[in-house]
């Protein structure tokens, strides 16, 4: 199952998202649920370089991926984040939980 953790900073504004573990929906290399996942997260990250100034980390080990806004976070990465979870949030209602959960981390 994929674990996906949203953050919040002290202002209530999303500035993190760690993605861990694999939804085991098919094979390795077919698995679908894996491949949205990882593809709304990777255009998450990109569109945030390529359209905010936002200081960001981000990590990719196996099974483990995300990013932490460390600066203040813009109102154009509130909403790149916003439709991540809204893609995310997606994909949960689609294919249930046994392949993907979403936790609010306060």
């Amino acid at each position: 199952m994929i674990k996906v953790t949203v953050s919040k900073n002290s202002d209530g504004v999303y500035n993190s998202v760690c993605i861990e573990g694999h939804a085991e929906y098919a094979e390795h290399g077919q698995d679908i649920v894996c491949a949205a996942v990882s593809v709304l997260l990777i255009t998450a990250i990109n569109s945030i370089e390529s359209f905010t100034n936002d200081e960001k980390e981000e990590w990719d080990n196996e099974g483990n991926a995300g990013f932490r806004i460390i600066s203040t976070v813009s109102k154009e990465s509130e909403l790149l984040i916003h439709s991540l979870l809204l893609g995310l949030n997606g994909i949960e209602k689609e294919y249930g939980k046994k392949y993907i959960r979403i936790y609010n981390k306060a």
